[in-house]
């Protein structure tokens, strides 16, 4: 989905408008999430694009969608560019963290 979506609108008030785009945004990212998915994949991952224009677009994770609507409906803009594209991916796994060996007070007994 590549959409500049704008704040005015004759019959509705700002806060509504900015309500039913997340909304269309929810409905939209729903809909590729119950997509099937390919033989070998395991999610729907989603790339992201915001900005006032689409020349002035950068990078957002899915999860900000929300907060840089509401950034956007707080600065004052009457429009803006924003871009979903959903792609299969496939989860990796999280590097195992290494174990500091801190030197750790014993615990005291409260009975002493």
């Amino acid at each position: 989905m590549k959409k500049t979506f704008s704040f005015t609108h004759p019959k509705k008030q700002r806060p509504r408008v900015a309500d039913a785009i997340k909304h269309e945004l929810k409905k939209y990212i729903k809909r590729e999430r119950n997509k099937k998915l390919p033989e070998n994949v395991d999610f729907w991952d989603f790339d992201c694009r915001f900005g006032a224009t689409e020349a002035s677009s950068g990078v957002i994770h899915v999860s900000e969608i929300n907060k840089v609507i509401s950034e956007a409906d707080v600065e004052g803009l009457d429009e803006f560019f924003l871009e979903v594209l959903s792609k299969p991916a496939k989860r990796s796994k999280k590097p195992v963290a290494e174990k500091s060996e801190e030197l750790e007070e014993p615990e005291e007994n409260f009975l002493d």
